[in-house]
């Protein structure tokens, strides 16, 4: 039931654009008057509502943005199948401090091991934490990169990537990258050297980064940027699609050799 006050609040809460106190304000005064709450009470309760409502709509806008394959937690990780890593490690990470301090992550291993979910469940937590952040294969980068070099807006795009505080570059050596494409990476690295922070998956130990780049000297260029500030987490173990298949029963025990990891 309204009432000529309840409109005048509901108009309030439009011109200062507090939505949630808006579409919630009958229960909130319903829930005031049972718990007899005084006006402090009831002041911090409305604004609450209102500041809790606009964080959880600024951080999907921010999860939106990052462009996440999808979204995965540290906390839906799977510790015990890959004993190779360190727990204390990856949620040190979570802090977001490495970020901060403009530091670099290099999550390395084969294929299908949980770099990518850890990567995104790191990225999802600088979200929560307020941080800018964008999500991209090596590919889908060097392929930007080369079109922005071809229409000749390389620079503005180079400055684009340099905005977000955390970006994750996932999947570096799936696809081999030509000379014009190092150089392009490069550039980007450059751009980001101690201003932003890049987390980045490779299934390449960093000793083959120069066939991945088709040459040895970029690729040594393009380490002793990452590799100056950044913590390096090396990934032993199976992958997480063969367990999969083995408990369904679609593959023998033994078969990994088989059926690569996609």
């Amino acid at each position: 039931m309204t009432t000529p006050q309840l409109d005048r609040l509901a108009q309030y809460c439009q011109r200062l654009r507090l939505h949630r106190v808006e579409a919630e304000l009958n229960t909130v005064l319903e829930q005031a008057a049972k718990q007899d709450q005084n006006y402090s009470d009831f002041l911090e309760a409305v604004l609450g509502l209102e500041v809790r409502s606009k964080q959880e709509k600024h951080l999907a806008m921010r999860v939106s943005m990052a462009r996440f394959p999808f979204q995965k937690t540290l906390e839906s990780f799977d510790w015990k199948f890959q004993p190779s890593i360190d727990p204390k490690v990856i949620k040190e990470l979570a802090t977001g401090r490495f970020i901060a301090d403009g530091e670099n992550v290099l999550l390395l291993g084969p294929p299908g091991v949980g770099k990518t979910h850890l990567a995104v469940a790191v990225g999802l937590k600088a979200c929560e934490l307020g941080l800018r952040t964008m999500f991209t294969t090596a590919a889908a980068l060097i392929t930007t990169l080369g079109k922005a070099l071809f229409e000749n807006r390389l620079e503005e795009r180079l400055k684009l990537l340099t905005q977000p505080k955390l970006l994750i570059i996932d999947e570096i050596g799936y696809i081999p990258i030509d000379r014009q494409g190092a150089n392009l990476f490069f550039q980007l690295v450059s751009r980001r050297y101690e201003r932003g922070s890049i987390l980045l998956t490779s299934n390449q130990s960093l000793g083959a980064w120069g066939e991945v780049f088709g040459d040895t000297v970029i690729a040594s260029a393009i380490l002793d940027r990452l590799l100056h500030h950044a913590t390096t987490v090396n990934i032993k173990g199976e992958s997480y699609r063969l367990k999969e298949k083995r408990r369904a029963g679609l593959l023998r025990t033994g078969a990994a050799a088989d059926h690569p990891a996609e």
